[in-house]
This record gives C-alpha cells, structure tokens and sequence, in this order.
C-alpha cells in the first residue's frame, strides 16, 4: 500500500535519477542511460526554484516520480504548471500511484496559483495507456508538442 507522496529536494538526486533512467529505459531500452550524468541533472535541475518533484513511497521504497516546472504564457491566462516527468514501477502501475501523484501536482499548482497543468503524452498509439490515464485524470488534449534540440 502506498505510504506518502513527499517532495523531493536536491539530497534526493539519486533517487529521482533511478526513477528517471527506469523512465528512459522503458520509452528506448537499448538507448544510452548514464546514471551518474542524470544524477548530475537531477541535482542541477532540483536545485532551481522553478522546479518541484514529488516521490510515492511504498514502505521505504520509492516507487513513483513527478516532476513539474513552474511556467508561465499568456495563452494559459498566466502561471501553469508543466508536468515533465511521471513515472511508476512497472510492478504498481493500475494501484492509484500515479493518480495520486497527479493529486498532489494539482494541490501543489492551486498553493502556486496555476491556471492549469499541461504534460507532453509520449508518441501514440504505442502509448496508449499512458493518454488515457491523463484523460481519466481529467485532461484534455490540445495538440502536439514538439521539441528543438539547441
């Protein structure tokens, strides 16, 4: 049974780089996953005011990962929260573990007083699941999101 969702800090960097890499491994198994870099990241990145993350304990294990930047566009009627990363062991998917770290995402955004949450959903139809998951939870899709690597 799940046991807390607490935030994490940049002391929790190794954490949160175990479950980012088990997100990357999922979307590209055979693709480059160096822990210690996003350990690195992890720190760089928990250690910005415009970042929070939070973790789902089961016991004392951490078994699910939320990560959200803190954003801000006239489009979305002024601050919004982006989701950029969500992740669940495989093994507690369908228990409620990412639901209620969605929960505490949108608790989270009404304290930062965002208008909204937005997340990019991974390339359909191979994932599927992971679209409907953010529909049941509420969501609405409003187009592709697209990258520009610099």
């Amino acid at each position: 049974m799940l046991t807390e969702i607490q935030q994490v800090g940049v002391h929790d960097a190794p954490l949160v780089a175990a479950l980012v890499a088990g997100l990357l491994l999922e979307f590209d198994p055979d693709g480059p996953c160096d822990r210690a870099r996003l350990e690195a990241v992890a720190r760089a990145t928990l250690s910005l005011n415009s970042v929070t993350g939070f973790a789902a304990l089961y016991g004392d294990e951490a078994v699910g990962l939320i990560m959200l930047n803190d954003c801000a566009a006239i489009y979305a009627g002024g601050h919004f929260g982006e989701i950029t990363e969500l992740y669940v062991t495989p093994a507690l998917r369908s228990r409620g573990v990412a639901a209620a770290l969605v929960a505490r995402a949108q608790a989270h955004g009404r304290l930062r007083g965002w208008k909204r949450i937005e997340v990019g959903a991974p390339e359909q139809p191979q994932w599927a699941r992971t679209l409907a998951f953010y529909r049941r939870a509420g969501f609405t899709e409003i187009g592709p999101r697209l990258k520009k690597t610099l």
